[in-house]
């Protein structure tokens, strides 16, 4: 089964969207949005606001965000997130027992109170059935933050993450906006630790060992100008697909072709796409790729699914299945 396109065409949407940088007053507001730093995502730095210090945030507070400059006048106590990495992480930060319901994607953490909503064709009527005083949104169709702004609900929105530095910015935004600054903070720093352990024990890979990331069974992928390749550059990988997106006209998201992957013969295969009828077998049954390193020695590693697709607290997951498969080729020899 292909994945979903529309799920597809999320993912290119955010990665073209989310390449601007926020900033402002460090007293109240929060930067969300990614940076294209290069730099690995443990020694990123971000700034701490003098707020983070005090166990009572001041509200209003005014957080930057892929929608601009958004005030949220008091703490919010009726939450809706429509993005699923959002909700992973307003439960990380403390907020959870602020949400009142999440769409029908957010499926961890279990207690999250998964309704119906849809975040790519949201329905208004339904969204303001549940009396929202805060909407988290990571897709904006066209009008939905301007009907709910229209009624009086402020709306945040934190597309996909350019770089890991922008899953920090999103935390510690999110942390402002619901009044958890410091738990924001702390979990951001705890990720960026948990993040230079597993590089730091991680073996060193043959130089000039390649892998391939795969999104979907027809081919689109993820340079290493994405989070995810951000993540593979933590343990010395090189990605096929670098060479076919040298302009960055699929904003790091290109889709190859059979005959390239074949061509470039990856070590390393990731199936982020599992969850939609890929696994080992499937790859090693495509016409032409039997004959790839990576299937002839077991290389062709199954992710997880969400995990895998989500920039939020579990990148250290994601990080760690990595790294596990780094270790396993390394020890094969």
């Amino acid at each position: 089964m292909r994945r979903s396109s529309l799920l597809l065409a999320m993912l290119l949407i955010a990665a073209a969207c989310g390449t601007s940088e926020t900033g402002g007053e460090a007293t109240t507001t929060a930067a969300a949005d990614a940076t294209t730093t290069t730099e690995a995502p443990f020694h990123s730095s971000t700034a701490v606001p003098p707020s983070s210090t005090t166990t009572e945030p001041a509200f209003p507070v005014t957080v930057e965000a892929d929608n601009g400059s958004i005030t949220i006048d008091e703490r919010p106590e009726a939450i809706i997130s429509l993005s699923s990495t959002a909700t992973e992480m307003l439960f990380e930060i403390g907020a959870g027992d602020q949400v009142v319901a999440v769409d029908d994607q957010s499926n961890y953490p279990e207690e999250a109170p998964m309704t119906d909503l849809s975040g790519f064709t949201p329905n208004i009527e339904a969204i303001l059935a549940h009396e929202p005083d805060l909407v988290v949104i990571g897709y904006e169709p066209g009008e939905l933050a301007a009907s709910l702004n229209a009624a009086g609900v402020p709306v945040i929105s934190y597309e996909a993450a350019l770089m890991v530095e922008g899953t920090y910015r999103q935390i510690e935004a999110l942390g402002a906006a619901t009044g958890h600054v410091e738990e924001a903070v702390t979990l951001s720093e705890s990720i960026r630790s948990d993040l230079a352990a597993i590089a730091d024990e991680a073996p060193d890979v043959p130089e000039g060992t390649t892998y391939y990331h795969e999104l979907d069974n027809t081919f689109y992928t993820a340079t290493s100008s994405t989070f995810f390749g951000q993540i593979y550059g933590m343990f010395g990988l090189e990605n096929i697909a670098d060479p076919a997106d040298e302009d960055g006209s699929a904003f790091g998201y290109p889709q190859l072709s059979s005959e390239y992957i074949v061509s470039a013969d990856p070590d390393l295969i990731f199936l982020a796409d599992v969850l939609y009828g890929e696994s080992a077998e499937t790859v090693a049954a495509r016409p032409g790729w039997d004959v790839l390193a990576a299937v002839r020695e077991g290389n062709v590693i199954e992710l997880d699914s969400d995990i895998a697709s989500r920039w939020g607290p579990r990148i250290v997951d994601f990080a760690e299945s990595v790294a596990d498969a780094v270790e396993a080729y390394v020890s094969e020899g």
